[in-house]
């Protein structure tokens, strides 16, 4: 069975991962990510000589109660294990050079299958300890 290019994995109603795969291309935008999500994801391919209009981002007090992090794999192959949010095992996940993913909600573990080399993008600023809760792995 051919690997989905973009990929939701949810556990019930909880929303966990979201993948778009290096492969995957459609013209114009699109959003993947809800309105409510602090982390908002977009596609977006256009022709040559297609313009955005200069912008700024207006100063606007937002509250974020959970982090959602961003990784995209510059090089690479890895394994992505991950888990609800009561620290139950979902499903464990490859990715590899140039796949994108979403880390929206639950918990997650990375097991490096080749030297990989990524980008992580999450909200700030960073709480140290307070940030995360590890836990042990089954």
């Amino acid at each position: 069975m051919p690997e989905e290019k973009i990929e939701t994995v949810t556990h019930g109603l909880e929303p966990i991962a979201l993948i778009i795969r290096a492969e995957h291309s459609e013209p114009g935008i699109r959003f993947f990510t809800p309105a409510n999500f602090s982390q908002q994801i977009a596609y977006m391919k256009h022709p040559a000589g297609y313009k955005i209009k200069a912008h700024i981002h207006n100063l606007l007090v937002r509250q974020v109660l959970y982090t959602q992090e961003v990784l995209l794999i510059r090089k690479g192959k890895m394994k992505v294990s991950l888990y609800n949010s009561n620290k139950e095992f979902i499903a464990d996940r490859i990715l590899g050079t140039g796949d994108l993913i979403l880390l929206c909600g639950g918990g997650h573990s990375f097991e490096m299958l080749e030297e990989t080399e990524m980008i992580e993008v999450k909200q700030g600023p960073f709480a140290g300890d307070g940030d995360k809760t590890r836990f042990e792995e089954d």
